[in-house]
């Protein structure tokens, strides 16, 4: 779930879609946006709009391809891109799964990470109305076997500060970024992954 949750909106934190032109910005924000990192929180509600997680943490992006997300509480838990795979490792399991990156990616949203820009192929995409001080933006994917069904994309001027996606079970995740760094040099070290000694490592 957590992963699936992040490959999904891994990309789209590359977004800047505040009005009308914003596919046009969309195409030269990735164009000119190498890397991302930033502190998140992270909230997830089932149909009832119950919540059943709460979690806090930070990401980085390198483009093309690499990202990390850590969680830090109340639990911690490592996802890594390295460019060829997609590795995560739960510490308190002691077990670490890895996936070829473009099968986890595929034709999620998270496949613009790889370096793809055929946004307009992939999402209908308009303005949503003004909630709660920021511009919305709505993305439907138009490949309707996804695990997703839409996601709102949330601007205080140009900078995403949340996002809201809904999946096919009718959950919504709530994420909500602050301390965001654009093109800040970020060590080649931080993508990649080493399984630890001892640990249970399974292949997908």
């Amino acid at each position: 779930m957590i992963m699936k949750t992040l490959l999904l909106i891994t990309c789209l934190l590359l977004t800047n879609l505040a009005n009308a032109a914003g596919l046009e910005k969309l195409k030269d924000y990735l164009q000119n946006v190498t890397s991302l990192r930033a502190s998140f929180h992270q909230e997830v509600f089932d149909k009832q709009n119950r919540k059943i997680q709460e979690v806090d943490g930070s990401m980085q992006l390198q483009k093309p391809g690499k990202f990390r997300w850590d969680y830090n509480k109340p639990y911690i838990q490592q996802i890594v891109g390295d460019g060829e795979k997609v590795w995560l490792f739960d510490p308190d399991l002691n077990q670490v799964t890895a996936q070829n990156l473009n099968k986890a990616l595929g034709s999620s949203p998270a496949a613009l990470l790889a370096g793809g820009k055929d946004i307009e192929r992939l999402y209908e995409l308009k303005d949503s109305s003004p909630k709660d001080g920021l511009e919305w933006v709505l993305a439907t994917p138009k490949d309707k076997e996804g695990s997703f069904e839409n996601l709102l994309l949330g601007f205080n001027g140009d900078s995403l500060v949340e996002m809201q996606l809904i999946d096919n079970f009718g959950n919504k995740t709530v994420i909500q970024f602050s301390k965001i760094e654009r093109n800040q040099k970020i060590p080649a070290s931080v993508f990649k992954f080493t399984p630890p000694p001892g640990a249970d490592v399974m292949f997908e």
